[in-house]
């Protein structure tokens, strides 16, 4: 290096003294945590908009999950996927999909606000929605449904599976009476293989609620597995599918369910959007030991 680029003692001098001379730089606020509401992606010729309809934290999450492992192995088993075991944070992200034709929408949220405010911001309108699938009818999938006595999707049509729909009708359940009973009449039902809507096939998880459905997405040869609640931690479900959750109803039939599931996902590299993933919500499933892990998707389902 030529000597006459190297600083001098005089040249740096000079500097420090021009930099105690300029005035300080005001503070930049705390702006606390970036959520954002909604990820959208292609699927062959569909856009498939995934929406974060709400998130929390809650403490204890071994009161939900892992009812049949013991403090020490549910702790063991967090330390070693870098999440604490005294604390979880929950998200809930119904799926919209745009067939070009149809604008579909999967599972409702907590409430109107929550997923009327996700979908402002993906750039949709409640009205503009025109069938709305049910994947199960527990409160944080149908919450959405209705705000007081008014529908919130007056322009769509809902599709459910029937043997979901049967069970929770002759049960007491409140989330069904106000939130899916008063559109009765709108609803039309799906069996294992049917149809739901363009492209979009219902496929039997039961385990979670009796009548639990999954839905696959298939546009020009690509396909995507809406996973609704067969799956609810991506850790605590994925790693150790046969651990009991405190929402399932049937907990030996929704293990055997995970791990149908999961092994299909597995197998054959189908992406899938979780409803209880983190957020945004899409991923993939890999084999690891007895159990599976998840991999977030990454730019796959960019291109």
């Amino acid at each position: 290096m030529s000597q006459s680029l190297l600083p001098t003692r005089r040249s740096v001098l000079a500097g420090l003294a021009a930099t105690a001379a300029a005035p300080a730089l005001a503070k930049a606020p705390m702006m606390g945590m970036s959520v954002p509401k909604y990820r959208r992606v292609m699927l062959g010729g569909y856009e498939v908009t995934t929406l974060l309809a709400g998130t929390a934290a809650r403490d204890e999450p071994q009161k939900i999950f892992g009812q049949n492992v013991s403090a020490e192995e549910f702790a063991a088993a967090s330390q070693a996927a870098n999440i604490p075991a005294d604390r979880v944070q929950f998200f809930f992200t119904p799926v919209v999909v745009n067939t070009g034709d149809q604008l579909v929408l999967f599972d409702t949220g907590l409430n109107p606000q929550g997923t009327g405010a996700a979908l402002q911001e993906a750039g949709y309108s409640p009205d503009q929605v025109d069938t709305v699938v049910i994947t199960h009818m527990h409160g944080d999938h149908v919450g959405g449904l209705m705000d007081g006595e008014t529908e919130t999707f007056a322009n769509a049509a809902y599709v459910t599976g029937r043997v979901e729909y049967d069970h929770w009708a002759k049960s007491d359940s409140k989330a069904f009476d106000t939130k899916v009973r008063p559109l009765s009449e709108k609803f039309t039902f799906v069996e294992d293989g049917g149809t739901a809507a363009p492209g979009v096939t219902a496929m039997a998880a039961f385990g979670h609620t009796p009548g639990h459905m999954t839905y696959m997405l298939e546009s020009e040869g690509r396909t995507m597995l809406l996973a609704a609640d067969f799956a609810n931690h991506y850790v605590w479900s994925l790693a150790h599918p046969d651990w009991e959750v405190r929402f399932d109803m049937d907990k030996s039939a929704a293990a055997a369910t995970r791990r149908r599931m999961l092994d299909m996902l597995a197998s054959t590299g189908t992406p899938f959007s979780g409803y209880h993933m983190p957020f945004p919500a899409t991923g993939y499933v890999v084999k690891r030991g007895d159990g599976y892990a998840y991999e977030p998707s990454t730019y796959q389902l960019m291109l």
